[in-house]
């Protein structure tokens, strides 16, 4: 009954929560930057493009939280999500992605993020996202919260129910975004630390599930999905 309640000193700083913001388009980092520095209660502690940067500055900032890309030059975002959670257990992260949800957020979650935003939504649902995360509650849109459920009740998987670009596993769709790059498998085998015969065995495994002849329509498949990724950073960043 008469416990002492701690009540915080007046004048005492509050330490705000750290964002690290994970991003190879400068253009996006300096908006998502902006957004969370109208905001008081966060502090942006640091920026990177690629995963080993971003690691790098985890280990000195810290960082309570990272939002980021998963389309990453090198080692993607799903790779970091994980080395995260290694370094730092239990870091909040959010993923913003140009990439649908339906195809990369259940991935995203899998991995160990607890949240994911379409680069396309408004900017308020990245803070939004950001706070219920940091709170430790999963944020997803409501249509793929609604299908996630169903899929964890029913027992069922929707693999099953996968084509195209879906049906590819987490390491096939880094090789198929590496190819659209213009990578060679030497260049994807030192990136991704595989074998060039392993990344040859993925490429193979790519056509198979995409339905595509040969290498020539493998290689113009990726350009298009790469290409179509810049179009719509382009276009975020032309609108902000």
């Amino acid at each position: 009954m008469n416990k002492a309640m701690k009540v915080p000193k007046p004048g005492a700083a509050v330490r705000k929560p750290r964002v690290l913001l994970v991003d190879d388009h400068p253009v996006i980092r300096k908006g998502v930057a902006d957004v969370l520095r109208a905001c008081p209660e966060f502090e942006v502690c640091g920026e990177a493009s690629t995963a080993a940067e971003a690691m790098e500055i985890a280990g000195k900032k810290r960082p309570d939280a990272v939002i980021a890309d998963l389309s990453l030059n090198g080692p993607g975002g799903l790779d970091l999500i994980r080395d995260l959670q290694i370094q730092i257990p239990g870091i909040s992260v959010l993923v913003l992605s140009m990439h649908d949800e339906r195809l990369y957020a259940e991935r995203a979650l899998r991995a160990g993020a607890r949240g994911y935003v379409m680069k396309q939504e408004e900017p308020g649902r990245i803070v939004e996202g950001l706070r219920a995360v940091m709170a430790g509650d999963l944020f997803v849109s409501p249509d793929l919260s609604e299908a996630l459920l169903r899929t964890f009740v029913g027992g069922g998987s929707r693999k099953s129910e996968s084509v195209g670009i879906e049906r590819l596993s987490d390491r096939e769709i880094q090789v198929f975004e590496a190819i659209g790059r213009g990578q060679s498998t030497a260049d994807i085998a030192r990136q991704l630390h595989l074998s060039p015969k392993t990344v040859e065995t993925y490429r193979a495994h790519i056509k198979r599930k995409l339905g595509l002849e040969n290498n020539h329509g493998l290689i113009h498949a990726a350009i298009q999905w790469v290409e179509q990724d810049a179009a719509g950073r382009a276009d975020l960043g032309g609108g902000g």
